[in-house]
């Protein structure tokens, strides 16, 4: 168990904790009026919502300023450039104050008792919880079922395996957490100073850093409908010429300065090899060579290893 943890604040919530809902926009307009329904919806009331718009093209500043007009109380954002989603996100966290925070891109969908179950699982927990996450359905373009993220695997068991407590290598080693699902506590935010605005996209560092001092709890509930769609942030992953493998070496370098048990450097073994074998299949020499540069600082190479690495370099 982490040490570090009793040196961040972790005080209890408070009876009827407020939850601030930061709305996340770029070109949604074809999904937007759903999306903001979904808050209207919510049957928790403690409610604090920011419309942030990410210089969006496509008419969403009008449908948010309607929204805005008609809600008074909710506050609204538009920025005049795109500064990405992690610099969007952390504008609106300065302003906002609720003890709880839910990053909601406006693509997705929340039902209804989305923010009473998750408030209820931290009512429950211990204060070094810092984030609850849950199982969530996956939608197309026009709102078809694609299944669910943690699918059934048998009796009592979902695949990807969730995981609670302690998550730090968990984290490391494998993708299970569907990131629209994910509401965290404040303090563990302000703790890490928000997002690293200089990434390409927030989830996996948030993971990284948080759960180093923080513990994580899986809701066994569909709690959000997530928008698989072309223009989504996770179907631009491992693109050509797309900054988001830059980011994960970044992020990864950071697990390498944060691990402290060989099971630790062992699962960011793990996940480094996975990124390697993508980078080389996508033609992406040069961060290849950058991943395998890590692989052996975190583990001895294998001959697969040392091969792909040279591959890489005579290709780059």
């Amino acid at each position: 168990m982490p040490n570090s943890a009793s040196f961040f604040p972790h005080a209890p919530l408070s009876e009827a904790p407020s939850v601030s809902i930061i709305a996340l926009c770029h070109n949604h307009a074809p999904f937007l009026r759903e999306a903001l329904d979904s808050i209207l919806a919510q049957t928790y009331p403690h409610l604090e919502v920011w419309l942030v718009d990410d210089a969006s093209t496509d008419g969403s500043p009008d449908i948010l300023r309607e929204y805005a007009a008609r809600h008074p109380t909710w506050h609204l954002l538009l920025l005049p450039e795109n500064v990405g989603n992690c610099r969007a996100f952390n504008t609106a966290l300065l302003q906002s104050e609720g003890e709880l925070v839910i990053d909601f891109a406006t693509d997705d969908v929340l039902l209804p008792a989305r923010v009473a179950q998750q408030v209820a699982q931290f009512q429950a927990a211990d204060t070094v919880v810092g984030m609850v996450y849950s199982n969530c359905e996956l939608i197309d373009e026009a709102g078809h079922s694609l299944g669910l993220h943690h699918r059934p695997n048998g009796p009592s068991q979902l695949r990807p395996a969730p995981a609670s407590g302690w998550v730090f290598a968990e984290v490391l080693r494998r993708y299970f957490i569907s990131t629209p699902t994910m509401m965290m506590r404040r303090a563990c935010l302000q703790s890490l100073g928000g997002y690293d605005d200089t990434l390409a996209y927030e989830d996996f560092d948030f993971w990284v850093r948080a759960s180093r001092d923080w513990q994580f709890l899986y809701l066994d509930e569909v709690t959000t409908r997530k928008r698989k769609h072309p223009r989504s942030m996770s179907a631009k992953a491992y693109q050509r010429h797309d900054p988001y493998l830059a980011s994960t070496i970044r992020v990864c370098t950071k697990a390498l300065a944060l691990a402290r048990t060989p099971a630790e450097r062992a699962a960011l073994a793990v996940r480094l090899r996975w990124e390697l074998r993508q980078a080389v299949r996508r033609h992406r020499y040069a961060e290849a060579r950058a991943l395998s540069q890590l692989l052996g600082q975190t583990t001895r190479l294998t001959l697969l290893d040392r091969a792909l690495a040279a591959w890489s370099k005579l290709l780059e």
